[in-house]
């Protein structure tokens, strides 16, 4: 019995001084708290990234090489998809699984040689349950070879201006010479959200397989647990340790975040957290006009049309700290007239974003539509228009 009362005693003197039960005292005095507004995170390397104007809110080791495990399905997963969106394959197309894709380890959905899915089923499987069997499968329907997909992947990198990135597989299982940095992974999930069918896939909770038999559940937890989530992917392996490549909006203000290398299970979703509340609680988005919004017109000389509409590329928005999101002023630079035939797409000018006559942000302005160059007995009969 005395023991017993010992015991109680120690649980009535824990919850008096407030040690939370189950943790040692001293684990409490060890715990450090950081300095206020300054962020410190558990990550090998980190990077918060707003994507519209390429602010880097937050980064510690943005550009070191490290291993990326299961993330760097989100390079497979976007040539897979601009295979799609450039009409090269469609998502009902049947993929064969190969002997190769069966033999691949690690997260899998059990592809047999000879199974079919369609393409459809086979990028859920990977942007959902990280399927490494169905990577090499799409990659070889795609490409011929998982070598030639491998290959795809590097050019992809290298045209979006990467330097601290290398694939050698398409799945993400460790492999020497087999690297990504925060921040290039971050540039890589800005490129896939370019793509409604990559937002599609990532942003899915669930799905299913084999007529319902084999469940898909999406192993990015951030889609349920964070507000505003919804594009990422997760990895894991002994060498990786924890990795997240994640997205989130609110109030017309995006975050992609990426941490590399968290020790912990579920560190990567803290710290990826903790890094986004980051952002969010200190910037703001100042939308200013949408993509593909008319700022102006242009004469057209020697034209079917007299004039053509100047559109924004892009979306004008900034990003400004909180209580700084006022005195923005505008302007637009056209050139008085410009001669046919005119692209649509075809650059023509300016959208100028400034703050105390700071330049801030500069947007494209590009034709809205073609305007063919005007035949000889049309220009004749505009010339005898204006006469008569």
């Amino acid at each position: 019995m005395v023991w017993k009362r010992s015991l109680i005693s120690i649980l009535i003197f824990a919850l008096l001084v407030g040690v939370p039960v189950g943790r040692t005292a001293g684990a409490v005095a060890d715990t450090k708290t950081a300095a206020p507004g300054v962020l410190e995170t558990t990550a090998e390397a980190a990077v918060l990234l707003e994507p519209v104007t390429n602010k880097i809110i937050y980064e510690k080791e943005a550009n070191k090489q490290l291993p990326m495990a299961s993330v760097t399905k989100v390079m497979t997963l976007l040539v897979a998809v601009e295979a799609v969106e450039q009409d090269r394959f469609k998502l009902t197309d049947k993929v064969v699984t190969s002997e190769n894709a069966w033999e691949m380890g690690g997260s899998q959905i059990y592809l047999e040689p000879g199974e079919e899915m369609s393409l459809w089923e086979m990028l859920t499987a990977i942007g959902l349950q990280s399927a490494n069997d169905a990577c090499v499968a799409v990659a070889e329907h795609i490409f011929g070879s998982e070598e030639a997909f491998i290959e795809a992947m590097n050019n992809k990198a290298r045209s979006l201006g990467l330097v601290n990135t290398n694939f050698v597989n398409c799945h993400g299982l460790t492999a020497e010479n087999h690297y990504t940095s925060a921040y290039d992974m971050a540039v890589i999930l800005k490129e896939g959200l370019k793509y409604p069918l990559f937002r599609k896939i990532t942003s899915m909770k669930e799905s299913d397989l084999r007529g319902g038999a084999f469940k898909l559940w999406n192993t990015n937890k951030l889609l349920w647990w964070y507000n505003g989530a919804d594009a990422g992917k997760t990895g894991w392996t002994e060498k990786a340790n924890y990795c997240l490549a994640s997205s989130a909006e609110r109030e017309g203000l995006r975050m992609i975040c990426v941490v590399l290398g968290t020790v912990e299970p579920q560190s990567h979703f803290r710290e990826s957290m903790k890094i986004m509340d980051y952002g969010f609680a200190r910037y703001k988005a100042v939308n200013i006009a949408d993509q593909g919004t008319v700022a102006g017109v242009v004469k057209v000389g020697k034209g079917q049309t007299e004039q053509v509409e100047a559109l924004t590329l892009d979306k004008v928005m900034v990003v400004s700290p909180k209580g700084e999101d006022k005195g923005f002023d505008t302007r637009v630079e056209l050139p008085g007239q410009i001669d046919a035939p005119v692209l649509k797409g075809q650059e023509l000018g300016s959208y100028l974003v400034t703050k105390d006559s700071q330049e801030v942000l500069r947007v494209k302005l590009v034709a809205g539509s073609d305007v063919p160059k005007a035949t000889m007995l049309q220009q004749i009969n505009r010339v005898l228009d204006k006469v008569y």
